[in-house]
């Protein structure tokens, strides 16, 4: 029975990164139960265990300070993810910095430190939105 089970949940995976890549703006498990109702997807426990796979797999990011969920570019190194987050649009941009991941890598190795994970997310407005409407001085 394993078989089958295994294969519901590669195939839920599998839609769920694909609608994260369709979004094209970060989404949360609540979001994506809503938008995956209609196909069989409506516990937060097989959303949250299928974006942890994909996690793991390094196709999907979580944005911690969203709580949201994003589908990786390519363009970043696991060691450092780097997101820009226009607080205007929602939109997110992942990019990758081989200076600053440097930087990180240097002193986690000078503390000694035990990295697990590093992500960095710059807040602010992306091109778009400050063009489309700049922000007047108080």
């Amino acid at each position: 029975m394993t078989g089958p089970k295994r294969e519901g949940g590669r195939s839920k995976d599998q839609l769920i990164a694909r609608t994260l890549r369709d979004a094209h703006r970060p989404l949360s498990a609540y979001d994506l139960i809503e938008l995956l109702r209609d196909q069989g997807v409506n516990a937060p426990t097989t959303v949250y265990r299928a974006l942890n796979r994909l996690i793991a797999a390094g196709q999907v990011h979580r944005i911690e300070s969203l709580s949201a969920f994003v589908c990786c570019t390519g363009s970043c190194r696991r060691e450092a993810v780097v997101f820009a987050i226009c607080e205007t649009c929602g939109t997110v941009t992942e990019f990758d910095d081989e200076v600053i991941a440097g930087r990180l890598t240097n002193w986690v190795e000078g503390a000694k430190f035990s990295l697990r994970q590093t992500t960095i997310e710059l807040r602010g407005r992306c091109e778009t939105c400050r063009t489309e409407a700049p922000l007047v001085p108080a």
